[in-house]
């Protein structure tokens, strides 16, 4: 019953701090994709550099052009089939993408609920807003999905995913 208390509140009527659900360092990210990122000299030089929300933002605006996790072209999976496909080493998941090195960016900014609603609202870039939606997805407690993604289920915004 203790469940009971903690009671949700209404839409629009939360606190500025976003809960995070699941692992606090690893943002829940894939360990291959995340160890990528860790050890991509973009994400530990440039992005380093980046202190705020609002360069990061423009970061995404400029650099970003997909958000699959691997830059085209730079992952070697011929020969492997299942799931199994690149899970032992570093070196047989190619390049991590830009967008995921800005999303994991992203998740050390500690973003505020204010912040992540600029994100999906932004009107600039749909890569700006994906990876939005994917901050939402990799950090937010599962029964709280919905409630950020309903308003969005019938855009009709065109994003290129590829």
């Amino acid at each position: 019953m203790a469940n009971q208390a903690v009671s949700k509140t209404a839409p629009g009527k939360h606190g500025n701090v976003l809960p995070l659900w699941g692992n606090e360092k690893t943002m829940n990210l894939n360990p291959m994709i995340l160890t990528n990122v860790l050890s991509s000299p973009y994400f530990k030089v440039q992005l380093y550099e980046l202190k705020t929300y609002h360069e990061v933002v423009d970061e995404i605006y400029f650099k970003v052009t997909h958000v699959e996790p691997w830059e085209k072209g730079s992952r070697k999976t011929a020969g492997q089939t299942g799931m199994c496909g690149g899970v032992r080493g570093v070196g047989t998941g190619g390049i991590v993408s830009t967008a995921f090195c800005l999303l994991y960016k992203l998740f050390t900014l500690k973003l505020t609920r204010k912040q992540l609603m600029g994100l999906i609202t932004h009107t600039d870039s749909p890569y700006i807003r994906a990876l939005g939606f994917m901050y939402i997805r990799y950090t937010q407690p599962p029964a709280d999905l919905i409630e950020w993604y309903d308003g969005f289920l019938d855009d009709e915004e065109v994003c290129l995913l590829g």
